[in-house]
């Protein structure tokens, strides 16, 4: 398995390296850490347009240049920091540190075009955090545009450190299945437990309808026939979970997946939400920022993973 974690140095990219030893890792892989400082460093000379070397200018690209390279030196220390951190969490893991400058999320992503990690993991909020309820714009980017798995790790406060507790959202769609699969292939405590979530949008009733036995019964069969098939759907992703390992049930809600999924691993004091990229929605959910992806992220109390197959 190979990682790739984004690190700035603040108080979540450091949840999200202790988060690392609750995500069911394997024993061994490739963790490359990667600072980026956001700055821009102008060329060496300071050069002008037309090549010649006006003296205030280069008295001005000069300053500016300085102050971009000291901005360098403390990314490549916090991911010398980093790396240090990681060789104590991940003993038996080949450990690396990268630091660059430019736009964070860009240079993140042109990194993982490189290296093809399995997982980008980053922190929910860089160094000017606001809130639970806003998803850092670096981690956003990331999560909407990556091509692997994303996991937006937080610390928490472990109420039972001997078992994982990890929240599934479920709807029986290829990337609902791919959620289920990375969560099998981990290397959980024992007696960790998985509880898929499937929230379903019943159909209701028009005002009219509901003082008309024929239609009150057609729909209360749709609603019933829809919990049916999510019963049977689930019931081989709950097989290939016990196969793991892992204790494994079905829990079925109703309303609105951004809201409850959270809700419910909150509740059930998860320590993390896996979901596939397409999970509750469509494939255009990749490119929209107010997807349930990003949404569940965002409100969650804990780590959320979004599963992507590579290809």
């Amino acid at each position: 398995m190979k990682l790739l974690i984004a690190y700035d140095g603040s108080r979540c990219s450091e949840a999200a390296i202790d988060d690392l030893q609750r995500a069911g890792l394997p024993g061994e892989g490739e963790a490359i850490v990667v600072s980026v400082a956001e700055v821009w460093l102008p060329p060496q000379d300071g050069a002008t347009a037309n090549g010649d070397a006006d003296p205030y200018i280069a008295k001005i690209v000069k300053r500016s240049r300085e102050k971009g390279e000291r901005a360098l030196a403390e990314a490549s220390t916090f991911a010398k920091h980093a790396e240090t951190r990681l060789r104590n969490i991940l003993s038996n893991w080949e450990i690396s540190a990268r630091s660059t400058y430019g736009s964070p999320a860009w240079e993140l992503l042109s990194i993982a075009e490189e290296i093809d990690p399995d997982l980008i993991v980053a922190g929910s909020q860089g160094q000017s955090a606001i809130s639970r309820f806003f998803l850092g714009s670096i981690s956003q980017k990331i999560l909407t545009e990556a091509r692997c798995s994303v996991r937006v790790a937080r610390g928490k406060i472990d109420v039972d450190p001997s078992i994982n507790r990890i929240v599934v959202g479920f709807d029986s769609s290829k990337g609902a299945k791919s959620a289920v699969a990375a969560v099998a292939e981990r290397r959980w405590f024992p007696g960790s437990e998985v509880k898929l979530v499937s929230v379903t949008d019943p159909v209701s009733p028009t005002a009219i309808g509901r003082f008309l036995p024929p239609i009150a019964d057609a729909v209360k069969e749709v609603n019933e026939t829809e919990r049916e098939w999510i019963e049977k759907m689930s019931a081989e992703a709950i097989a290939e979970l016990e196969r793991a390992g892992l204790k494994a049930s079905l829990e079925i809600v109703s309303g609105n997946p951004k809201e409850l999924l959270p809700e419910v691993a909150e509740e059930w004091n998860a320590d993390s939400i896996f979901m596939g990229a397409n999970a509750f929605g469509s494939r255009l959910e990749r490119y929209l920022i107010g997807s349930t992806s990003s949404a569940v992220a965002a409100r969650a109390h804990c780590s959320v993973e979004v599963v992507r197959t590579r290809g």
